[in-house]
């Protein structure tokens, strides 16, 4: 068995607090060292007050003392942010969110390749973006039975992670024994390299069925970035079509709210239509945000 948890890098201040939090999760935990420690939820800020608070050195010296085995981190920003963390220290894993419909999102297939590339194993977090890739609809039962091959969708979604061999360890949200057992099963017949044709083929017709929900085609390619008024435009556009690519307005609005939550929100538009002006795919951005307000009240 081994113990993994992780440094709220966030609530860190001083190089003291580092090894305090530490020391007092050993204490609380009643072991003398952590086999798997990681920085928890870096991006590109909390990677820099880490770095100036002399992050690397706390590790060297927690890995020398015996009190953790291996260092890590897990990530949730852009993947040229996750290389450089990635080169920037001998980490032994990185968690990050990775599943079939979020391959550009985040440090997303490129990120996991050059994690791969360089020896690091890979924990995947929100395989299943949080339940959101379990849900039905006859359209979505089509697309999976095309392949001829019967899997609940919570098993498709975990065997297209188990097929790349970059991946080490898959997180999956388990509340009943019997979701235990299927993700045991899927994990034993999840070997990589083991789709086929028709199966993968399966993924793109379910993917273009969520993707036919969109109601924003905005491709994230960041252009109308910075925003004269602040706005975070793609983050905005990627919330409002979760909202109905995976029906749930709940789990977006969380989503969009904890994206905004520092300002940044659809309704600081100033209607300059700079943004319109710079967009390679023609959006109406300004009406669009209007809709964002509307949807989500904000």
């Amino acid at each position: 068995m081994n113990l993994a948890t992780k440094l709220p890098v966030w609530l860190v201040k001083t190089r003291e607090d580092m090894d305090r939090y530490l020391d007092e999760q050993l204490a609380r935990l009643r072991t003398d060292h952590i086999d798997f420690y990681l920085l928890h939820g870096l991006n590109r800020k909390t990677w820099n007050q880490a770095l100036d608070l002399n992050v690397t050195e706390f590790l060297d010296a927690a890995l020398a003392d015996g009190r953790i085995s291996h260092a890590g981190f897990s990530f949730h920003d852009e993947v040229g942010i996750f290389k450089e963390i990635v080169d920037a220290y001998d980490w032994t894993l990185c968690q990050i969110q990775y599943n079939f419909m979020d391959e550009e999102c985040q440090a997303g297939t490129e990120g996991v390749t050059y994690a791969a590339g360089r020896g690091l194993g890979i924990v995947v977090m929100e395989p299943l973006r949080g339940g959101l890739l379990t849900r039905e609809s006859p359209e979505i039962k089509n697309a999976w039975a095309s392949s001829g091959i019967s899997r609940t969708p919570a098993e498709w979604g975990l065997s297209w992670l188990w097929n790349k061999p970059e991946i080490s360890v898959v997180l999956s949200g388990m509340s009943t024994m019997q979701q235990v057992k299927d993700n045991l099963r899927s994990a034993h017949a999840g070997t990589p390299g083991s789709l086929t044709v028709p199966e993968l083929a399966a993924f793109d017709a379910v993917k273009s069925v969520y993707r036919k929900r969109m109601k924003v085609p905005c491709t994230q390619c960041r252009y109308c970035q910075p925003c004269p008024g602040g706005i975070k435009i793609p983050e905005c556009f990627a919330a409002y079509n979760d909202a109905f690519m995976y029906a749930d307005v709940t789990s977006a609005k969380d989503s969009y709210d904890a994206d905004t939550e520092n300002g940044g929100s659809a309704s600081a538009c100033q209607d300059c239509s700079v943004c319109e002006s710079l967009c390679p795919q023609h959006i109406p951005i300004r009406a669009c945000l209007q809709k964002v307000v509307q949807l989500f009240r904000h």
